[in-house]
C-alpha cells in the first residue's frame, strides 16, 4: 500500500479522494485548513491543518514529514482558491491570494515533499480547462484560470528536472465537476460529473498514470465550462 498526500480535503473531490484511497488500504495524509469529520472513523488517515498560503505552516509540515514519514509515494495537489470578479475589480490582495494557494503553495509543498519521494513516485496537479492555452475562457476568472495555466508549466518543468530520479509529474486539467467551487464560479450551473466519479478517475490515474505519462497535461472534460 502507498503513502499519499492530498491537499484540499475538507470538501468536494479532495474529501472523496481521501475516502477512496483509505478504503483501498492506502495511508493518506489529508491536508486542508479545515478537517472533515468523516475522516475521524478512518484509521489510516492522518489529518494535517495547513494553509498553503502560509509559509510558516508549510515549513512546520515539512518538519513533521521528517519525523513521522519515511517515504511519500503520491502527492496530489487538489487544493484551489478562486475569485470570480471582473478584472478591473479584482484587488491586488485577491489576485495574490489565488496565486499563493494555486501556484506558490504547490511549489512550496513540492519542495517539502520531494526529498521523501523516490523512483516510481508520482506528483499529480489538478488544474483546470481554463488554464489550457486556446481553451474557452470565462469572464471573471482572470486570477484563477491564469494561475491554473502557471501550474501546468511548472509541472512540465519539474518533470524534466526530476526524471533522472524517477519522480513523475503530470497534470489533470478538469472541466466542470459538481462541486461547491463550481457553484461559486457558475451559480446554478449543473455539471455532468459528480465529485465521486471524478475522484475515482484521479485516484486511478495517481496510482497508475506515471507508468504511461510524465510531464503531460491530460484534459479531463466532457462539457464547457
Amino acid at each position: 500500500m502507498k503513502t499519499i498526500i492530498i491537499t484540499g480535503t475538507s470538501r468536494g473531490i479532495g474529501a472523496e479522494l481521501v475516502k477512496q484511497f483509505a478504503a483501498e488500504g492506502h495511508r493518506v495524509i489529508a491536508i486542508s485548513r479545515k478537517s472533515n469529520p468523516e475522516f475521524a472513523a478512518l484509521t489510516n488517515v492522518v489529518y494535517k491543518s495547513v494553509d498553503l498560503s502560509n509559509e510558516e505552516q508549510l515549513h512546520q509540515f515539512a518538519n513533521e514529514l521528517k519525523t513521522e514519514f519515511k517515504t511519500i509515494d503520491v502527492l496530489i495537489h487538489n487544493a484551489g482558491a478562486i475569485v470570480n470578479k471582473p478584472f478591473a475589480e479584482i484587488t491586488a490582495q485577491e489576485f495574490e491570494y489565488v496565486y499563493k494557494v494555486n501556484v506558490f503553495g504547490v511549489a512550496a509543498l513540492n519542495r517539502a515533499v520531494l526529498p521523501f519521494m523516490t523512483n516510481g513516485a508520482h506528483v499529480v496537479t489538478i488544474s483546470s480547462m481554463g488554464g489550457i492555452q486556446g481553451s474557452l475562457k470565462f469572464p471573471g476568472l482572470a486570477a484563477y484560470s491564469s494561475s491554473k495555466g502557471a501550474v501546468i508549466t511548472l509541472s512540465e518543468l519539474l518533470a524534466e528536472e526530476y526524471k533522472e530520479q524517477g519522480v513523475a509529474f503530470n497534470v489533470l486539467a478538469l472541466g466542470a465537476v459538481q462541486t461547491e467551487m463550481l457553484q461559486e464560479a457558475f451559480p446554478g450551473y449543473q455539471a455532468p460529473i459528480n465529485p465521486q466519479g471524478m475522484a475515482t478517475y484521479i485516484k486511478d490515474f495517481a496510482l497508475n498514470g506515471n507508468t504511461f505519462f510524465n510531464g503531460k497535461v491530460l484534459e479531463v472534460s466532457s462539457s464547457t465550462p
